[in-house]
């Protein structure tokens, strides 16, 4: 009763589920693969809708309503040198207009003591009756509970997708009969959904197709042309290698420079120089997947494995653009230059909040690349639909209109994602921000693929993709927690904003928790996070990993007894049958040669059909 129950909630969520309709006519449009792709962004909407929700009912809300007096709240007190408190943000929007668009655009001035930054949470705890609850605490186990979910969420999802790839790369034959013997759905009563079904199994049986004919033309390769494509590829590598370390170069020198600007110019360039390591890290991402599509179509791979390899290395190119950024960052936030660092611990003269500064370079930058998804759009896309429409050049007709190219497409959301994950530890309310942005991003990559795009010349399925999505995605949440977690737990906090300024690191509020509890409760977590307990921990671990990965190799061979036997018991059917026929065959014979008296038993055995069990 539950199970049934369960599956008619499930169903009739399907029926409200966000952009169902919009998805489903994508698919027949323009295949399941870039299908995935719009999936994927509904994923990451909801996802992020989920951490702005954690962090706006844990941190924000408790201390936006003690605040305005609903609950009684305590300030934090600055224990530290008078020096290091010393925190002042200049407001310039008063005079000139124009002064609050650029706030608003960099996360200065009036925007930098609001919610949005890490340093406008001064509070320490919030009270009600004889419950007390510590803003710091909270803020540092909300952003480890956001990471695991978003860790968990992940993992679910590509368990999913990676069984559904398992199966179609085990046995392809098994796809083919699938969708040809069992791929339509008899559901459906109108013609234009019949009509998408038929465009996407079309497009998945092309996209099969296309594989099988390229793994034929490898495996007749000869030795020479093997040779040959691999030293093409390690030449293309180097030159790959090269145009990374270029780009890694010239965000590391833009970034010293904007820290390192002293704001003389007006306020167009003063903008221009905030910006310009986000303008800078925009430009290598939008040159570089052009380089790598290039680039790629002379290695001779498969399509898939195309478009996953240059997914992969642009992946590599933005997410270690990110981390070249904030590593170039805390160079000057830790650098001491003539004993500045002695008495606060970190470069307060040029840092006094240095968590907001870091959620200000992500908050630019996850602006600056929705107003290049837009700008692109708009100023790209759809003028190139226009002169493909009404200019009959043949140079201009073979030019044609805009593929959706999915990687750049995946590798974009994928890149603003890391920078939600990082950023949200800094800027509290950013995935709020993420969320809007990828709902509106929805809508304008919706409108641009159905009015300004054309169908890929090389489609691809959603069942590996979609599995592939969710794998560059979390391997932007691993590298995303590298920065997060180094800054949690080895960088100085600030001595002048946020709830951690009396301790050294964000990471000295748990041990100073655990101090306030029983003797008997902080020795049971002493002693879970000893080594004494650690060690066994991880044996045990092992142990149970070798268990299931031996107990995965046994029905393996299992499996693949089984196919011996399916096959066997298919050849005992087809030596049957042809006895059969045989058998059949000499009696067939014998009848013709009978008198004519028995011609009416001849024609009897004639008209009866052949009845033979397949």
């Amino acid at each position: 009763m539950w199970r049934k129950c369960g599956r008619e909630v499930q169903e009739m969520l399907s029926h409200v589920q966000l952009w169902r309709h919009d998805i489903r006519s994508i698919e027949g449009k323009f295949g399941t693969g870039i299908q995935s792709y719009f999936s994927f962004l509904r994923f990451l909407v909801f996802l992020n809708f989920i951490i702005f929700i954690m962090m706006f009912a844990f941190i924000t809300l408790p201390i936006a309503v003690s605040r305005h007096g609903v609950f009684n709240s305590t300030e934090i007190i600055y224990n530290a040198d008078p020096v290091c408190t010393v925190y002042s943000v200049a407001s310039k929007g008063l005079t000139y207009f124009y002064n609050y668009i650029i706030d608003l655009l960099s996360g200065t001035g009036f925007l930098e003591v609001t919610y949005l930054f890490y340093g406008y949470y001064t509070v320490d705890t919030v009270s009600y009756d004889s419950y007390s609850y510590s803003v710091p605490l909270a803020y540092l186990l909300v952003t480890i509970a956001y990471l695991l979910i978003s860790l968990l969420w992940i993992v679910k999802r590509s368990v999913e997708g990676f069984k559904r790839s398992l199966v179609h790369d085990e046995d392809r034959f098994q796809s083919y009969c699938n969708k040809l013997f069992a791929g339509w759905d008899f559901c459906i009563i109108h013609e234009d959904t019949a009509q998408l079904k038929h465009s996407s199994l079309h497009y998945e049986l092309k996209t099969d197709l296309g594989e099988e004919r390229i793994r034929q033309k490898i495996a007749e390769r000869t030795r020479n042309q093997t040779i040959y494509i691999y030293f093409i590829r390690l030449a293309l590598n180097v030159i790959v290698l090269s145009v990374l370390g270029g780009c890694f170069y010239a965000i590391y020198r833009a970034t010293v420079f904007s820290q390192g600007y002293n704001n003389a110019g007006t306020a167009v360039v003063n903008l221009i120089v905030e910006y310009l390591p986000s303008i800078v890290i925009t430009t290598a991402n939008l040159i570089t997947p052009l380089i790598f599509q290039a680039i790629v179509r002379y290695e001779d791979y498969t399509p898939a494995f195309e478009i996953r390899f240059t997914l992969m290395r642009c992946v590599f190119m933005r997410l270690v653009s990110i981390g070249v950024l904030l590593v170039s960052l805390w160079t000057r936030i830790t650098s001491c230059d003539g004993g500045q660092c002695i008495p606060c611990g970190y470069n307060n003269t040029s840092y006094p909040c240095w968590e907001s500064r870091v959620g200000q370079e992500m908050y630019k930058l996850m602006i600056f690349d929705f107003i290049i998804i837009c700008a692109l759009t708009l100023l790209v896309e759809f003028p190139r639909k226009l002169i493909v429409t009404y200019c009959p050049n043949k140079v201009v007709q073979w030019w044609g209109l805009q593929e959706f190219e999915i990687p750049e497409n995946v590798l974009g959301i994928v890149y603003g994602q890391t920078i939600c994950w990082i950023g949200t530890f800094y800027s509290p309310l950013l995935p709020a921000i993420a969320t809007v942005k990828y709902f509106i991003i929805f809508y304008i990559k919706k409108i641009s693929l159905m009015n300004n795009c054309r169908p890929a010349t090389r489609p691809f399925r959603a069942s590996s993709s979609h599995f592939f999505f969710l794998l560059v995605l979390l391997i932007g949440l691993v590298l995303a927690c590298i920065p997060v977690g180094f800054g949690i737990a080895q960088v100085q906090a600030s001595r002048a904003c946020g709830p951690f300024v009396n301790f050294n690191t964000s990471w000295d509020i748990v041990p100073y928790t655990v101090s306030t509890f029983p003797i008997g409760a902080q020795k049971l977590l002493y002693g879970i996070a000893s080594e004494a307990f650690a060690v066994p921990f991880f044996v045990l671990i092992c142990l149970i990993m070798f268990y299931f990965v031996a107990l995965a190799g046994a029905h393996k061979r299992v499996v693949l007894q089984l196919r011996e036997q399916l096959a066997m018991e298919g050849r005992d059917k087809l030596f049957l049958i042809r006895k059969l026929t045989e058998a059949q065959s000499e009696e067939i014979k014998s009848i013709k040669g009978l008198p004519l008296r028995n011609h009416g038993l001849q024609q009897r055995f004639y008209k009866q059909p052949l009845e033979i069990d397949t």
